[in-house]
Formats: C-alpha cells, sequence, structure tokens
C-alpha cells in the first residue's frame, strides 16, 4: 500500500542517515588518532616513548636498560655534563666569572701555561689558581674534575719526572681532548707522569686505581660546588690523603644558602653559582668530616655578565647574594688539629727556603711569614707547619705544655673581601675577623 510504501521509504532515509553519520565518526576517530601520534612525535625525541611496544627494537632495548629510578645526583651530574661537554665550546661562552681565574698567575706558572697544548687551555674553566706555593717535585697529586687537564699538565711540570699526577673527570668529551694531548706533553716536557680516568667525584672509591692515603696534595679547580653530594667529596679526599697531606682547592660561595629556585635552574648549576655552599655551611662541613680547621689562602667576588642570569637571581628575590671564588687548604691532621685557634705561646720562624719565596712565604689569607721573623701563631698553625712536608723551611718556639686560652682574633664573620676591599694582597690579613 502506499501508506506502507511511505514507512518504509522513511526508514531506509533514516537508515542512511545512520550509516553516514556512523562513516564520519570512524573519520573523526582516524582524525583524532592521527592528530594525537602527531603530537606525540614531536613531544618525544624518540616516538612513542610512552609505548615501547611501538617503537623499534634498538629503541625498546635502550628503554627497557634504562635504570628505573634516576636520583637528584645523577639527574645534575648529567646536567652538567652536558653544560661542560657540549654546550660551552670555550671559556669565552660562560655567563659569568665564577670559572675564571682572577688576576695573573705567578711567572713561573705562565711559563708552565706556556707549555701546554692551545686545545686545553680553551678548555678550562677554572676559579682560581689551586696549585700551592711550595715545592711539589715527587709529590703525587690528584685533580678532582680535571676537565681538559690544564691543571694536570701544569702540576706534571711542577713535580717532575719523579712524581705522578692523576685526573678524574666525569664529562668525556673533557676527557678525550685531556687524553689526546698526552703524546704532545710528553714529548714536550721530556716524561710522561699523568693519568686520566672517567668517574663521579661522590664515587671516587669506585676508582680502582685511586689507593687510600695514596696522594700527597688533592687540588680541584671549581668543581665541588657543581656535585650535589659535597659532603661524600670531601670524606673520599680525606681517606685518599697521606697523613700531613691537604686538599689545596678553589671553589664557589656563597654569602648566604642559595634559595631552591637557583638551585633548580640548569644554567645557574653550570655556572658554578647554583651548587655554591654557604660559606659557613661548608666550613662545618669540612669540621664534620674531619679537617678540624679549613684556612682560607684567597678570596675575590664574582661578578654577573649575564642580564639574563641577573634578572633570574632578581626575580627570585635573592638580589643581596653575593658569590666568592676562593681557595681554601684542608690538612689531613685529625690528630694535631682543634676545632679552634689555642694560643700555647708558641711561634715560628720562615728560613726563606722555598724556591721562589726567599722573602716571604704566605700559608694563608691570615698568615704570611717574613723570612727571619719571629711570629705568634695558634696550636693549629704550629702544626700544619710542623707536621707537613713544610717543616724543614721553618723554626719551631714553644710546645703545648701550657695552654693561654683561645688566640686572640679567632672570629666568626664572614671571611671574604668585598669588592670595595678586594684589592688587599692578603698578607697583613682581613679586617673582617677569620681564625688567627
Amino acid at each position: 500500500p502506499a501508506s506502507s510504501t511511505q514507512v518504509v521509504g522513511k526508514d531506509l532515509a533514516s537508515c542512511s542517515q545512520t550509516v553516514i553519520i556512523l562513516r564520519l565518526t570512524q573519520v573523526t576517530i582516524q582524525m583524532i588518532r592521527f592528530r594525537c601520534y602527531v603530537a606525540l612525535l614531536a613531544y618525544t625525541a624518540e616516538g612513542f616513548s610512552s609505548y615501547p611496544t611501538l617503537q623499534p627494537y634498538a629503541a625498546r632495548t635502550k628503554l627497557q636498560n634504562a635504570p628505573l629510578f634516576v636520583d637528584e645526583t645523577t639527574k645534575i651530574n648529567e646536567q652538567v655534563s652536558e653544560y661542560y661537554g657540549k654546550t660551552l665550546e670555550t671559556s669565552d661562552d660562560l655567563k659569568t666569572n665564577a670559572c675564571c681565574t682572577a688576576g695573573a698567575p705567578p711567572n713561573y706558572i705562565q711559563e708552565a701555561i706556556n707549555n701546554i697544548d692551545e686545545t686545553v687551555r680553551a678548555k678550562y674553566y677554572g676559579c682560581g689558581l689551586c696549585l700551592p706555593q711550595y715545592d711539589m717535585k715527587g709529590l703525587n697529586v690528584l685533580d678532582l674534575g680535571c676537565g681538559a687537564g690544564r691543571d694536570v699538565y701544569i702540576a706534571s711540570q711542577l713535580v717532575g719526572s719523579t712524581g705522578k699526577v692523576v685526573g678524574i673527570d666525569m664529562t668525556k668529551e673533557q676527557l678525550e681532548v685531556a687524553k689526546g694531548s698526552k703524546e704532545y706533553h710528553a714529548e714536550k716536557f721530556g716524561y710522561s707522569n699523568v693519568d686520566f680516568y672517567e668517574g663521579f667525584l661522590e664515587k671516587l672509591d669506585e676508582i680502582p686505581e685511586l689507593k687510600s692515603q695514596s696522594f700527597d696534595l688533592i687540588i680541584s679547580n671549581c668543581v665541588i660546588n657543581l656535585c650535589q653530594d659535597k659532603e661524600a667529596v670531601l670524606r673520599h679526599c680525606l681517606e685518599l690523603l697521606k697523613p700531613g697531606g691537604e686538599l689545596y682547592f678553589s671553589d664557589v660561595y656563597a654569602s648566604r644558602r642559595v634559595p631552591q629556585e637557583l638551585r633548580d635552574n640548569e644554567v645557574m648549576w653550570g655556572e658554578c653559582l647554583s651548587g655554591a655552599l654557604y660559606w659557613n655551611d661548608f666550613e662545618n662541613l669540612a669540621r664534620k668530616v674531619g679537617f678540624p680547621d679549613p684556612r682560607l689562602v684567597e678570596d675575590a667576588p664574582i661578578t654577573v655578565n649575564s642580564a639574563d642570569v641577573q634578572r633570574t637571581m632578581d626575580e627570585t628575590g635573592a638580589q643581596g647574594l653575593e658569590f666568592y671564588s676562593a681557595t681554601y687548604r684542608l690538612w689531613n691532621m685529625q690528630e694535631h688539629l682543634e676545632p679552634h685557634c689555642e694560643d700555647y705561646g708558641q711561634a715560628v720562624i720562615y728560613k726563606g727556603s722555598l724556591p721562589r719565596y726567599p722573602s716571604g712565604w704566605l700559608l694563608d689569607k691570615h698568615h704570611y711569614f717574613e723570612a727571619g721573623r719571629i711570629k705568634p701563631v695558634c696550636g693549629n698553625t704550629y702544626n700544619m707547619l710542623h707536621e707537613s712536608l713544610l717543616n724543614d723551611h721553618f723554626e719551631f718556639v714553644g710546645n703545648f705544655d701550657t695552654h693561654y686560652g683561645i688566640f686572640d682574633g679567632c672570629g666568626t664573620s664572614i671571611p671574604y673581601d668585598s669588592v670595595s676591599d678586594s684589592s688587599s694582597d692578603g698578607k697583613n690579613g682581613s679586617t673582617k675577623g677569620g681564625c688567627c
């Protein structure tokens, strides 16, 4: 009937519309899938890192072999390695002077630098001269965070053919430069006395070539602040030093504790700023580990040359935060040093016998010894000279029989010079207090 035909016609039309809607829905789903694929591909460097079954076999294997958990130390080490291995091409790329040595080195150091390969010199990122000013001939020296090896090759010339210098770094690109120039320097110096090993400063105990109490001197140039676990680094140093040996190193310190927001900034960390310890936290940490009396040798304020870095600091409310490059010496003399400078009525006389220093010699910022002149010292200073390789260069007056109290002038205020008074040569000490 006509009425039935109309009904069937309506039903067919309705079915056609349903089919069209279903097909449009399928097309929409496909488009959504395609857009998701494009978004995921753009978001991840290796494609579907979130879907291992869709990756090539090699990529799946890489993902499966990755560590399940990545700790903060590993993350920071990777960021630092990337910054110094790939981001920075030369020292000209640095955004602050935190990793640049202030002032010209002594003539004998400059002569040693002139003997070093140009590529090695261009990759230098140190913040101070981290070589003690005494005769290093025949010493075993360890350089922590040696980078491209500049300081290793300087020390190589100072210890001579009877000494040994070992460099440790975690950045492969830097070590390739250091190792690649070994033959050049062996020919230049007339001997080969250096080795380089890859490793983390927080895990020096995992480097089999490093033996307990095997080093007379450990040096480090603006590197320990880049480490997350600084306590572990200092403990390893104490273990590796011979009795009477010292950790002599330059690094970056802050006038107050660095805010967490700055500590999380990769560029600020790579520039040696965010990882800087508050100076008093560092000195307390050194004492806790087993270096009872940290001695400041020299320091200089750090300037920020990048407007972006300065803006980052300002936006976190850290306008008053100041940074300093400083050189410290920490002696392995736990049995001979006290937590504070005590007075026993002692004195020493410098003989003027250290090579290149006939008229006077600087132990630290508060102790410059003129040749032939009697200088009163605290018990700790007395032992630093008496129980180390410096013994032969001094005459010693007094003993430990009578105690006269705290040594006059032992203070606890910030020991660094500001920009206005940083021109001091350090011979007369700081007016801001500090030890002895």
